[in-house]
């Protein structure tokens, strides 16, 4: 089992920059690739961003290429998000998951094992 805790979400304007944590617990953090999804208001759960297993490889939605990075910190066991030029769309609760690391960076929510709860976003215009 891998529980998953999220932090750092709130309410920033437009242009602002917000960094997520996900802190893992339980078996081996540095097994899993790990993955951020988000889910707007009547939205259904989208893919943003995952990490490799080993942080070296990345891969994002197109809607946020180029603001948001991820990056994990194995003396830590957390992996975070850094969203900058954020925008009123990226409003949402934001998701970690753990998948399996054979699977690289995938984007399919099916392919994670474990979610965490979830931490809001609100970006205001």
């Amino acid at each position: 089992q891998v529980q998953l805790v999220e932090s750092g979400g709130g309410l920033v304007q437009a242009g602002d920059s917000l960094r997520l944590s996900c802190t893992a617990s339980g078996r081996a953090f540095s097994s899993y690739a790990m993955g951020w999804f988000r889910q707007a208001p009547g939205k259904e759960r989208e893919f943003v961003g995952a990490i490799s297993w080993t942080g070296g490889n990345a891969n994002y939605a197109d809607s946020v290429k180029g603001r948001f990075t991820a990056s994990r910190d194995f003396s830590k066991n957390t992996v975070y998000l850094q969203m900058n030029s954020l925008k009123p769309e990226d409003t949402a609760v934001y998701y970690c998951a753990a998948a399996r690391r054979d699977f690289g960076t995938p984007m399919s929510s099916g392919l994670y094992d474990y979610w965490g709860q979830g931490t809001q976003v609100t970006v205001s215009s």
